[in-house]
C-alpha cells in the first residue's frame, strides 16, 4: 500500500468531522502500556516465594534439631521387659528318682561244715516261712556228736561212782570211821562230777543244734534271688560264703533323697505315684512311710522311705523308678524367672524392680526353691513389683528406664 492509498482510507474518516489518529508502527521503539507494573508484581511474587522457601529452611532446621536432641534423650532411656511374680500354689508337685529294694532281704550262711547233701529251690522260686532249701552231709559233725554223746554217758558213770562214794564216806563220819578232811574230799568229788555231766551235756546240745543246721530253711517268706551252691561244693561254716539269698518283695521299700527344702513339707503317710521305664502308662501308688530324720550334711538331702504293694509281683527289687509326691507348702511363695536375678558380690542377690516414676529400684531378695526356668523368692518382692528380665550388668538404683510396649512397637 502506497501514500496515497493510505490517504485515501484515511479520508472517510476526516469527512465524518472527526480526526483520525495514525496507527502505531507494529515495531516501534519504547515500552508498551502496563509492562512496568508487571515486573514489579513479578519481582514481588519471587520475593515472596524465596522468603518462604528461607523461612520454611529454618523451620525445618528447627523441627529437626527438636527431633534430634528427643532421638538422643530417647536413646540415653534403657528399654526394658518386665514381669510380675506369680504366686505359686500350696500343692507341689515333685519327682524325684528312687531305687527300689525288698522289704526284707536275707543272705543265707551254712552254719556247718560238710558238703552240698541237695538243693531244693532255684532262683525266682517262691518260698514260705520254714521251708526247706538244701541239706548238707556232715560226717565229721556226726562224729562229733557220737563222741559227745558217749563222754555223758561216762560223765554219768563217774557221777554215779563219786555219788556212791560220798554217801558212804559220810555215814562213816558219823561213827567216826573216818577223818572229815577225807569225806569232804568225797563230796568235792560228787560235785566236779556232777559239772562234768552238765558241760557234756552242753557239748551234746552244742552239736544237735549244729546238726540242725545241716538243713537250710527260709527265715520268711519270699523270692529266692541268688543260689551259689550246687550239689558235693565243699561248705565251710568259716569261709562265710552265701549259699541263698533270700528277698521278701511285697510290699517294696523305694528310697529317694529330698532335698533339704523340701524335708519339712513331707510327712509319714503322704501319697506317692511311682513310674516306671519299662511299664510305660502304668503307675503304682505308694505312701511315705518314714523318712532318716536327718539331713546328709553332703548331698544336703533327707533319705526317705516310700512303700509300695506288689501283690502280683509285677515290680522288682533293684529297680529304679521315678517317684512322684504331691506335698503341700505351709506358705504360698512367689516366683520369678531364672533371667530376672543380678548376683553382686557385694550385695548378694538381686532384682531390678521398676517404680512408677520409672526409676529402677534394686532389691535384695531371698532365694528359696529353685524349680529350673523359675524360682521362689521367699522375701524381697510382692505380687505388684514389675521386675525387670534379663536386667545389665550396670544397672543402678535411680536409673531412668522406659518399659516395652509390644502393642505401640508394633503399630509403628
Amino acid at each position: 500500500m502506497n501514500h496515497t492509498e493510505q490517504t485515501e482510507i484515511a479520508r472517510p474518516a476526516q469527512e465524518g468531522g472527526q480526526p483520525m489518529q495514525p496507527p502505531v508502527p507494529p515495531h516501534a521503539d519504547g515500552p508498551r502500556p502496563g509492562s512496568g507494573r508487571s515486573a514489579l508484581l513479578l519481582l514481588g511474587c519471587a520475593a515472596v516465594v524465596l522468603g518462604g522457601l528461607g523461612a520454611f529452611t529454618v523451620v525445618s532446621r528447627i523441627h529437626a534439631r527438636a527431633q534430634l536432641e528427643t532421638d538422643t534423650l530417647e536413646n540415653s532411656v534403657s528399654t526394658v521387659s518386665v514381669v510380675h511374680p506369680k504366686r505359686e500354689p500350696q500343692q507341689i508337685d515333685i519327682e524325684l528318682p528312687g531305687n527300689v529294694q525288698a522289704f526284707e532281704e536275707s543272705p543265707i550262711y551254712a552254719r556247718a561244715n560238710g558238703y552240698l547233701k541237695r538243693w531244693l529251690t532255684d532262683i525266682g522260686a517262691h518260698v514260705e516261712e520254714g521251708q526247706l532249701l538244701a541239706e548238707i552231709e556232715t560226717p565229721e559233725l556226726d562224729q562229733e556228736r557220737n563222741q559227745a554223746q558217749a563222754a555223758v554217758a561216762q560223765a554219768k558213770a563217774n557221777l554215779e561212782i563219786a555219788r556212791i562214794s560220798a554217801d558212804r564216806w559220810q555215814k562213816l563220819l558219823k561213827t567216826d570211821s573216818v577223818a572229815q578232811q577225807d569225806t569232804d574230799e568225797k563230796v568235792a568229788t560228787l560235785h566236779a562230777r556232777e559239772a562234768d555231766l552238765n558241760a557234756a551235756d552242753a557239748n551234746v546240745r552244742r552239736l544237735n543244734e549244729l546238726t540242725g543246721f545241716k538243713q537250710l530253711l527260709a527265715p520268711f517268706a519270699g523270692i529266692i534271688t541268688i543260689r551259689t551252691v550246687d550239689v558235693g561244693t565243699l561248705i565251710t561254716a568259716a569261709s562265710g560264703r552265701e549259699i541263698f539269698r533270700l528277698a521278701k518283695i511285697d510290699p517294696l521299700r523305694v528310697y529317694i533323697n529330698l532335698p533339704q527344702a523340701y524335708s519339712q513339707m513331707v510327712k509319714a503317710g503322704d501319697e506317692a505315684t511311682l513310674t516306671f521305664t519299662e511299664l510305660p502308662g502304668q503307675r503304682f501308688p505308694g505312701k511315705v512311710v518314714r523318712t532318716a530324720g536327718a539331713i546328709d550334711p553332703v548331698a544336703r538331702t533327707l533319705l526317705t522311705e516310700v512303700d509300695v504293694p506288689n501283690h502280683d509281683g509285677k515290680l522288682f527289687p533293684g529297680a529304679h523308678t521315678m517317684v512322684r509326691l504331691n506335698v503341700v507348702s505351709a506358705e504360698i511363695p512367689v516366683t520369678v524367672p531364672v533371667n530376672t536375678l543380678l548376683f553382686r558380690n557385694e550385695q548378694g542377690m538381686q532384682v531390678g524392680v521398676v517404680e512408677s516414676n520409672s526409676t529402677v529400684r534394686l532389691a535384695n531378695v531371698t532365694v528359696g526353691r529353685d524349680y529350673g526356668t523359675t524360682v521362689e523368692i521367699v522375701h524381697g518382692l510382692s505380687d505388684g513389683d514389675n521386675v525387670i528380665i534379663n536386667p545389665s550388668d550396670s544397672l543402678e538404683n535411680g536409673a531412668q528406664v522406659r518399659l516395652f510396649q509390644p502393642h505401640a512397637e508394633a503399630a509403628k
